[in-house]
């Protein structure tokens, strides 16, 4: 029972010092700026590469839907209807 005390006594209070720490708000850092030029940064990388995805995808589109082959944009029949 005693060494069963021993380990269980400062488990309980380790978390009770823990509890009160966090419960006045002891650690009010907040984010600092350099986590938003991080986030800043991930925006931006993001929305370069949706740039060219949204292109990619119309150019698909016209190239799925066109009625005429050559009309498409990376299309192998391009130029080959004039002989």
């Amino acid at each position: 029972m005693k060494k069963v005390m021993k380990i269980l006594v400062p488990i309980v209070a380790g978390s009770a010092t823990a509890a009160s720490a966090a419960a006045s708000g002891a650690e009010q850092g907040g984010n600092g700026m350099l986590v938003w030029f991080f986030i800043g940064f991930g925006v931006m990388v993001v929305l370069s590469q949706a740039a060219p995805a949204v292109v990619m995808f119309a150019s698909m589109m016209k190239g799925l839907f066109s009625s005429n082959p050559a009309e498409a944009t990376f299309s192998p029949f391009k130029g080959k209807g004039n002989k």
